[in-house]
């Protein structure tokens, strides 16, 4: 479709074009009448020119990159092309210089302009390629930090139903059933770009149960959810990383605080944990949260907020615009 505006598009330069250069030629710049007029005889040459450098020349010495040389064959055949149109179609007699200055611009302005006009169109469509070699690779990107995320989140939960079937093989089965449906959200939901709202909170729900179970008389856990509406659309798995940083980095008999806020359209995701500031480095928060981040900024481009704090406790904040 894309295609077929642009060749349409033109095709349209080129007929007004030379309906208006013709015109010029013949009312304006020319005592002729219409039948007995060179410019007329001389047209059909002209137009083998043009389209002789719009086709072959203009696209041969650009690719070649052979501009210096182009620029000499383009002053040449605008001399020859006027010099015939004097000597054999007008056969005015006059010098070389009075015959360029007299009918140098017949010649000249068609050739200048198809010339712009292919470089124009070259532009744009090598304009157009870059944005689609940027959207290829920005998809390729995310397909890759979705990738990083997926076989993270599961396999922390297949950890939890593990201990489980060896502790507490009576409780197993209610956590198969929740990893069913996190199986569900990370193998097929989440391939779209975007999801609802509800699903993806949903995964967190689950998630969070999980680890309930899994850290039951160890850690302290505190979630909330204020949603004032579930009719948003919203990227999958960007919250989990939050979640699981938190969890993975807490410190043993500590509390962790989760809290999501949805109002008017606008998201907040705050979690709060303790560290231990001597076992973990720098690097051990880094990888995880850069990966978020770089989805952000890919997929939600100046509407968000992301801040990182690091002081008695590891405090992450998230505001994000859905509408």
């Amino acid at each position: 479709m894309v295609t077929l505006h642009k060749h349409t598009s033109q095709i349209l330069v080129h007929i007004l074009f030379w309906m208006l250069f013709i015109f010029v030629s013949l009312f304006l710049f020319s005592d002729y009448y219409w039948s007995e007029n060179p410019f007329l005889q001389y047209l059909s040459i002209l137009v083998i020119i043009v389209y002789a450098n719009h086709f072959v020349l203009l696209p041969f010495f650009i690719k070649k990159r052979f501009y210096i040389l182009y620029a000499f064959v383009f002053v040449a055949i605008s001399f020859f092309a006027t010099q015939l149109y004097c000597n054999v179609f007008a056969q005015c007699g006059c010098s070389i210089m009075k015959c360029l200055s007299d009918y140098l611009w017949q010649t000249l302005v068609p050739l200048i302009f198809f010339s712009f006009v292919w470089m124009l169109y070259r532009f744009l469509d090598e304009q157009a390629e870059v944005e689609e070699i940027k959207k290829e690779h920005t998809e390729m990107e995310l397909k890759f930090l979705k990738s990083q995320i997926n076989p993270h989140v599961l396999f922390n939960n297949l950890n939890t139903i593990y201990s489980y079937t060896l502790e507490k093989p009576n409780e197993a089965a209610d956590l198969i059933l929740m990893l069913s449906d996190n199986l569900k959200h990370v193998l097929y939901e989440s391939n779209a770009e975007t999801i609802s709202l509800e699903k993806e909170i949903q995964f967190i729900d689950n998630y969070i149960k999980f680890q309930k179970l899994r850290t039951e008389g160890t850690k302290t856990i505190q979630y909330s959810k204020n949603i004032d509406s579930f009719h948003h659309k919203i990227a999958p798995l960007l919250l989990i990383t939050i979640i699981e940083n938190a969890f993975k980095h807490s410190t043993l008999n500590s509390a962790i605080s989760i809290r999501i806020i949805v109002e008017n359209g606008i998201l907040e995701c705050i979690c709060e944990n303790d560290f231990n500031k001597e076992k973990v480095s720098e690097n051990d928060f880094k990888i995880g949260l850069q990966n978020l981040e770089k989805r952000l900024e890919l997929i939600y481009k100046d509407t968000y907020n992301f801040t990182i704090e690091k002081a008695e406790s590891f405090k992450v904040y998230l505001k994000l615009n859905l509408n």
